[in-house]
């Protein structure tokens, strides 16, 4: 099917779309659908092996608004109808209805489904009459966790095969899918369906910069004006833009499907920032590098990031918060995640990437604490607001445009006014001129005498007509400046015109210039703060390192001037031990004289008894020589020659 038969079919929705438009106003805006997912991340290892991702919407973590639910159904009930009159047969409708209740986890009740269109069985269900059906007995028992990208998947493959050839295709029909389920989230609150170019061209610039190519206004630019006629694209329109027309035949198909998984995953998923980082053990203080995956509500890591063993998730909540840590135990770029039951040490490779995860963590915390949605919805939400102020803006100018066209066509009127007066005035002077003439002849012939005094009246009401001739052409040069003035406000109005025109893109580029103005000057900012925390720095230690050397020299000269004492010192030592040396050589000889004589007198004369069960001295006789008491008898007597000895010497 050709993309000229897309949109045809496409157009051909209306009357389904307006009815599914009329059930969306009439249901609460604030109505969401929430499931939870044990392991949300096994889609990117899912996707890395070829399998279908799964994607589960905890009750505390993403909002899914009904409306984004609707715009799937809506896709599936439009290629259920496939005359086109807004109208889908009830067998078809009964196994969409299975096929829902099974992939949202309800129980299915043909019984309700008999009752509940008991009364239409002459033949097929509008829009309008399954509404109240799929409100009541599917929308509003959602309450078990739901795969929503099943949902949506179900819903692709009923609609996929009839609006679009896959041959003709550069991306997958998993990429085609990706781009599908993004079209839903970019698309506006409207049926038919539509994407804006705004919204598309914030999609195309996502993926040219996960490519890592250059933005091209002028081809988007071509793109645009390609579609001037709708300024907007249909679900179809926009996967035939991307797999076809947009990029170039020598782009690569794996990068482009990588490009595509990586703008889902931060649009649908809500991967806000993944990475490897390193953690702190609770039990064993140990440091194990994980990868972390960063969402609106929870932060969890994985064993690496093929995410096929999850190791747990750090809940964030208003209680939370972030902090930077000082380089200890040998870690660097340190920072914590407080919680309210334990805390999380995490180190990251570098400054950079510690800074962007503490940015990152603490926007989500700033977002829960505002009681907002996810920053992508948040962004899409201030686009569509910015849309609508602008539409505004353009409806107050045009009826500001329609108000001044009025007041020239008032003005308009009054200049006919004025000419259909001056054409009567020169008619009744006509009038009176004829009448001034009959009236003097008719004087001319009954008062010939008063021919002088009838010259006098004639020349007055000659001086009185030349008075009003000056008066009309004075009258009718004032006409003619009125129309000048009204063709140079014709040239005014354009020249204003043209003007808003050339303001309105200067404005937005003066816009895109402060921004990234402010961008350049908030990083050359940090630039400066870096290098001012480093000069002080410098700084600080020269004037330790400074401190330092003088106190070392001031220990250097203490040391010397203890080092020479100590010599000196050491000196009297030596001479003190060399003299003890002389005395203790001299008592040797002394002492060994003394035992040989103890030896010859006494060693061989002592009579053997038993020994005594304490522990055995050893002496120069040898062990057990001698006990206790005679050893101390020995010693006293030893030390008494001793010191008889002395004197005498």
């Amino acid at each position: 099917m050709s993309a000229n038969i897309c949109v045809s079919k496409a157009e051909h929705h209306v009357e389904g779309a307006s009815h599914f438009c009329f059930w969306a106003k009439r249901r609460p805006l604030a109505f969401c659908l929430r499931a939870h997912s044990s392991n949300p991340d096994q889609n990117r290892a899912q996707r890395t092996a070829g399998s279908r991702p799964s994607v589960l919407v905890p009750p505390q973590d993403n909002m899914w608004l009904r409306e984004e639910l609707l715009k799937a159904i809506w896709h599936a009930f439009t290629a259920l109808d496939v005359d086109h009159r807004g109208k889908v047969s009830k067998s078809q409708l009964k196994v969409l209805s299975y096929n829902l209740c099974t992939v949202m986890r309800i129980p299915h009740d043909p019984v309700s489904f008999e009752q509940h269109f008991k009364e239409d069985d002459k033949g097929p269900l509008s829009s309008e009459g399954y509404m109240p059906y799929l409100n009541r007995y599917i929308l509003d028992k959602v309450q078990e966790d739901f795969d929503v990208l099943e949902f949506y998947r179900m819903c692709w493959t009923l609609c996929f095969k009839k609006n679009i050839q896959p041959q003709r295709l550069k991306i997958s029909d998993s990429d085609a899918f990706k781009v599908w389920c993004i079209f839903n989230f970019l698309s506006e609150d409207k049926y038919p369906l539509v994407v804006v170019f705004e919204e598309v061209e914030y999609f195309l610039r996502k993926l040219t910069e996960a490519m890592g190519v250059g933005w091209c206004e002028e081809k988007f630019a071509d793109c645009r004006t390609q579609h001037a006629a709708r300024s907007c694209l249909t679900a179809w329109e926009l996967i035939e833009l991307v797999g076809v027309n947009y990029f170039s035949k020598d782009v690569d198909r794996q990068i482009l499907s990588m490009s595509i998984n990586e703008v889902f995953s931060e649009l649908i998923l809500d991967i806000l920032k993944q990475g490897y980082v390193t953690k702190k053990g609770h039990k064993r203080k140990n440091w194990t590098e994980r990868w972390f995956v960063l969402r609106p509500t929870s932060l969890s890591y994985y064993v690496c990031e093929d995410l096929t063993e999850k190791k747990g998730d750090i809940a964030l909540d208003q209680s939370c918060c972030v902090e930077s840590l000082p380089d200890k135990d040998g870690k660097k770029c340190l920072f914590i995640i407080k919680c309210v039951d334990k805390s999380f040490e995490i180190s990251a490779s570098d400054k950079k990437k510690k800074q962007e995860w503490i940015q990152a963590i603490q926007m989500c915390i700033q977002l829960l604490r505002l009681g907002l949605l996810s920053p992508h919805r948040e962004a899409r939400l201030r686009r569509r607001e910015l849309r609508q102020k602008q539409q505004l803006e353009e409806e107050d100018l045009a009826l500001r445009m329609k108000n001044l066209q009025a007041a020239n066509e008032a003005k308009q009127k009054q200049l006919e006014d004025m000419r259909l007066k001056m054409e009567e005035a020169a008619a009744k002077a006509a009038l009176e001129e004829l009448r001034r003439q009959k009236k003097q002849s008719d004087l001319q012939d009954r008062h010939r005498l008063d021919l002088e005094r009838e010259k006098m009246v004639r020349q007055e009401m000659e001086e009185q007509m030349a008075q009003k001739s000056s008066e009309l052409e004075q009258y009718l040069q004032r006409v003619k400046e009125l129309e000048d003035m009204y063709h140079r406000l014709e040239e005014a109005l354009e020249d204003e015109r043209q003007a808003k025109q050339d303001e309105e893109a200067m404005r937005k580029l003066q816009a895109r210039l402060l921004e990234e103005e402010a961008a350049k000057r908030a990083e050359l900012e940090q630039i400066y703060l870096k290098q001012q925390r480093a000069l002080s720095q410098t700084e600080a230690e020269k004037d330790e390192l400074m401190a330092e050397q003088l106190a070392k020299e001031r220990e250097l000269r203490a040391a010397s001037q203890q080092l020479d004492r100590l010599e000196k010192e050491r000196q009297g030592a030596l001479e003190q031990y060399q003299e003890v040396s002389r005395k203790l050589e001299r008592a040797a000889n002394k002492t060994k004289t003394w035992k040989d004589k103890v030896a010859k007198h006494e060693g061989l004369v002592r009579l053997i008894q038993p020994g005594h069960k304490g522990p055995q001295r050893i002496t120069n006789w040898g062990p057990a020589s001698f006990t206790d008491a005679e050893l101390e008898l020995r010693k006293k007597s030893w030390q008494e020659k001793k010191n008889q000895g002395a004197p005498s010497q």
